[in-house]
Order: structure tokens, then sequence, then C-alpha cells
């Protein structure tokens, strides 16, 4: 078959090799290595046959800034999961989800197989409360089938007016068939930080996402447990299961609560000048406070940063099960038309002993899975059921322990419940 270059395979070369000179300009402008600098100009003009052969036979009329768009995604999304083209309405909708403020569903989501695969829903949302599931894979929006969609295709179809419903179709490990969950949208307001007290003198502090203003939240909400505490805070469980991420930076000021003057977090990339190290502050809020971190499967990116970085400095034990393992860094990159960008995997992060967690997660110190507990009694003789035995002489102690609220906790929280008899462990080995 002969490529014969007319006037618009012409066209479409120009078209094609301007905007791959202006992007390899534009990211590898301070590159001194020249051996990539050149462009592949026999693919290149392959690329623009085939968007001729397009435009002349498709069997429908194809829009120019639809097929252009369309390879640009493919030449995303043929990267790895997280690399994507923002149109529009995909850039805004990002722009809100970092402010705690926007319209949808409320889980995070990204690509495997061709499906979409719920990395974890965001806590008190529609999707939270109908069921979903960290894990779960979604194959339909409605009647739409997610293979053959982008991310930001799949995200965009999820979102729409408060008050209207979609229909899911999810797939769950451990469950023979499908099953569908219909969902009504709403607009998702995160409050990304949220704390009790679980007895006196230890609390926990859960952390449902990484924004803009998690750090300062939690910092309000531990002097607040401080001042509840009279305080004789004793311990703390930082609560990061179902986490999906957010913010790095978000995550490097709340790992700064808790240590001091340590390596956080550092990246590597192959663009000079875009490899960094984060450091926490010499001066830190609390240094010393016993502490453990709940994570699990839904624990991802942000969330294995601060769990990475207490447990490489031995600040804090690790309990739960193992984490989701992203451990890539996504830039957004404005493109100089119509508000789109492009969301680019630009690095990979390691924990401060070196460890890249990308694809293995944190594996926890203690490996705890949540279950339900059966408690069974075993009533064994004691001193005081012998016949004759002596009496103490002292007198039966008033406060004697109420373990009801105990008990709850074990029932409804399990892992939580670990965590705090971990605690308690640690308050008596150093108080």
């Amino acid at each position: 078959m002969t490529f014969k270059k007319g006037p618009a395979v012409g066209y479409l070369v120009t078209l094609v090799m301007g905007f791959a000179l202006a992007f390899s300009a534009s990211v590898l402008a301070d590159r001194h290595n020249s051996e990539n600098r050149g462009l592949p100009v026999d693919e290149m003009r392959m690329l623009a046959e085939v968007i001729d052969r397009i435009k002349t036979a498709y069997v429908e009329e194809v829009d120019d800034r639809e097929l252009i768009e369309n390879a640009i995604k493919g030449m995303l999304t043929g990267l790895d999961p997280h690399s994507d083209f923002l149109p529009p309405e995909a850039f805004a909708d990002l722009q809100e989800s970092t402010t705690g403020q926007f319209g949808g569903l409320g889980i995070e989501v990204t690509m495997e197989d061709g499906f979409v695969r719920v990395v974890s829903p965001i806590d008190d949302t529609p999707a939270f409360r109908a069921g979903i599931q960290a894990g779960d894979l979604i194959t339909k929006l409605d009647d739409t089938p997610v293979q053959g969609l982008s991310l930001s295709e799949a995200v965009e179809l999820m979102r729409g007016e408060p008050g209207s419903s979609i229909t899911l179709t999810v797939v769950r490990e451990g469950q023979a068939n499908p099953f569908e969950l219909t969902i009504e949208r709403a607009v998702i307001r995160v409050t990304s930080v949220r704390s009790r007290m679980l007895e006196p003198g230890f609390a926990s502090v859960r952390i449902s996402s990484f924004q803009q203003n998690t750090a300062a939240d939690v910092v309000r909400e531990i002097n607040r447990l401080r001042e509840e505490a009279n305080g004789e805070l004793r311990g703390l469980v930082l609560d990061l299961r179902n986490n999906p991420g957010g913010l790095l930076s978000a995550s490097v000021d709340v790992s700064d609560i808790f240590l001091s003057d340590k390596l956080v977090v550092y990246t590597e990339s192959r663009i000079p000048n875009n490899s960094f190290r984060y450091q926490s502050r010499r001066q830190t809020l609390l240094p010393d406070l016993n502490l453990v971190v709940l994570i699990n499967g839904g624990s991802a990116s942000a969330s294995e940063i601060v769990a990475g970085a207490l447990q490489d400095h031995k600040r804090a034990v690790i309990m739960g099960t193992q984490s989701f393992g992203k451990g890539s860094v996504q830039t957004i990159m404005p493109l100089s038309q119509d508000s789109t960008a492009l969301k680019l995997t630009t690095a990979r992060y390691f924990t401060p002993s070196g460890t890249s967690i990308q694809g293995t997660g944190i594996t926890p110190d203690i490996l705890v899975d949540q279950g339900s507990f059966t408690a069974q009694e075993v009533r064994l003789s004691r001193e005081a059921d012998l016949q004759g035995a002596l009496q103490n002489g002292q007198a039966a102690a008033d406060d004697a322990v109420d373990n009801a609220d105990d008990g709850r906790l074990r029932d409804q929280d399990y892992q939580m419940y670990e965590a705090l008899n971990m605690l308690k462990g640690l308050a008596i080995l150093k108080p």
C-alpha cells in the first residue's frame, strides 16, 4: 500500500508534529541528554495517515478536534492507569475535589484492565451509604459499558445533577455474580478529619482524604482531644483506612505533626530539577505521643506516604492490612487551549528508607483483619471458689471497670479495638 501525501495528510502531519514539538519543548526544555530529542518521523507520518484514513473512510464524519483529543487520550491512558487527558469539565472537577466540595457519588477510582476499580468510598457519601467497597470493579454505568472509556470519561458519567440517580453494575470478590446498585448523586462535601475519645486518655483521629487544610484540621482536633482529656492524652490512633490519598503536600504536613526534623518522603523523576526531598520541621506538635496507624487495602497514595514515614522512623506501630500500593506522583500540566490539562505520572515516591511502594503497598507491623469477634467464656475454678478459702480482708473496689463500651468497640470495629489495646500496651511500657 502506497502512502500518498495529499493536502489533508500534509496538514495533519504538520498539526501532529507541531503538537508533539510543543509538548516536547515545554516538558523537556532543560534536558541535557540529547539522544531522545529526535521525534520518530515515520511513526508521526503513520499517525497522520491513520487520521486521514478515518476522516475519509469512516462510516460517519468525525470532527478534527474529536480525533485529535482521542489520539491524546490514547497516548496517555496507554501509559499507566493514572495518566489522563483532562477536558475543561474534568479539569474543573479535579480542582474542586482538592478543596473538599464537588458533585457526584463519593468514590475514588482508578482504571484496571479496562474497568473502573474502586480505590475507596469517601466517608458519609452516597456511595459509602450504598455499600460500595474498596476493591469493587464497576463494569457498567447505567447502560454504558465501562470498557473503552477513559478514566475521566467514566468519572464524568458518574457525576451529575444532585438528586439524579445512576445504576452501577458491580463485580465483587467473593460474590459469584455481578450485582447492581442504584445511587442518588449529591453534592459531596468532604469533612476530611474527624476525631473521638475511645476511652479516657485514648483517642482516634480519622483522615478520610488529604486536602489543603487537612493538617490544620488534625492539629485542631488533637488540641480539642487534649482539652477533653484534661491534658492526659496517653495515646492516639491515626485512622487512614479507606483513605484514597489526595495532596502530597498535605501528607507531608500531617507527617510533620508527629515527626521532628526527619525525612518524610522523596521523589525520583526523569525531569531534571523535579526530584524532591520533603523534610519535617525541627519543632513539631507531638514528637512523643504513643501512636498507632490503621491502614487497609483502601489506603492509597498520600495515606501510604504518612504510614511509610512513621513506620520507617519507628514513630508509630502500623496495624491493619496491606495498603493499596500507589507509589506514583501525578503532575497536573495545564495546556494552552480551552482550560484543558494533562494529568501525567512524572515521578515515583519512596519512603525514607528508600522503599518504593508502587504495586506492593505498606506492610503493617501487625496484621489485623477486619472481622467479627465472638466471645467465649471458659469458667475455671479460682481460689475464692475453694471451700474454706481465706477472705481478702480488704474492701471491694468501688470503681470496678465497666467493659460495656469496650465490648461495643470490639463488635463494631475490631481493628480499632486491637489498635486501642496496642495503645494501652505502649502506655504501660512508655508512659
